[in-house]
């Protein structure tokens, strides 16, 4: 551990992280992110991530060590608690070296199981998509269009490290249908209209699940890729659910099905 303590919120190193925090311009620039907490830290290591510079409020007692971690940089708790993006993170901050997130940097096993989004914008309810899909073992998430980047301190948050175990994905919509329908993945857009109720239908074989945002839906594009459009019944007055909760409705649905009946 370093003997001295940065005690200013003008050190040089502490208005750095802060802009990473706060401008994804920054952090596609430098290729650098910054990730709060001890569990985040631990899986963005364990996923294979490059950690570059950590930082430890100087009550704390120390952090678990890793292979190829830093030695952290003990500040102050007023310097910390600028650094910080959020509260409740065990006092630990660290900048980490982003990963390529192409479609050529995907590897696919037989009969995948993706989740694509399209123009999502809120980076909480992708963060949530991306912790689900996690926990449900989904191959591949997709981000077209994107909205928001994949290292929105807010995005980590909501995954709670999900966004550094889901293989992930950023590029256009029409790079993605282009790579789904070259795959031979089926897709299945979410949507109200002109749809079939989604326990109806067979996602056992490789399946692609679209989603758009709450506010507009997919785009003709992606209803005229389709090879079905499902949807999740609405029985009260309310016309749609939050895009994370679709999400995750529709990604255990393929899990069910291919627990009870997988394919040989």
């Amino acid at each position: 551990m370093e003997e001295n303590i940065i005690t200013s919120v003008q050190n040089a190193r502490v208005k750095h992280v802060v802009a990473l925090q706060q401008k994804s311009s920054l952090r596609r620039e430098e290729g650098l992110f910054v990730v709060e907490g001890q569990r985040e830290i631990e899986h963005c290591i364990a996923c294979g991530y490059e950690v570059v510079e950590m930082f430890l409020r100087s009550q704390e007692s120390g952090v678990r060590s890793q292979e190829n971690t830093p030695t952290a940089t003990l500040v102050t708790p007023q310097v910390y608690e600028k650094m910080a993006y959020r509260e409740s993170t065990e006092g630990i901050i660290a900048i980490a070296k982003c990963k390529s997130h192409g479609l050529k940097d995907l590897v696919l096993k037989e009969h995948p199981l993706i989740v694509v989004l399209e123009s999502v914008e809120k980076p909480g309810n992708l963060g949530a998509i991306l912790r689900t899909a996690e926990a449900a073992n989904v191959d591949a998430v997709i981000v077209c269009d994107p909205l928001t980047d994949l290292y929105n301190p807010n995005l980590i948050r909501a995954s709670i490290g999900g966004v550094f175990a889901v293989p992930t994905a950023v590029c256009s919509s029409k790079e993605c249908i282009a790579f789904l329908k070259e795959h031979q993945i089926r897709i299945l857009t979410a949507q109200l209209q002109d749809s079939y109720d989604y326990y109806d239908y067979d996602m056992r074989h490789a399946t692609a699940i679209v989603m758009g945002t709450e506010s507009t839906g997919l785009s003709q594009q992606w209803r005229e890729a389709a090879d079905a459009h499902i949807r999740i019944p609405m029985l009260g007055r309310l016309d749609s659910l939050n895009v994370s909760v679709s999400a995750a409705i529709l990604m255990y649905e393929a899990v069910r099905q291919r627990h009870i009946r997988p394919l040989s």
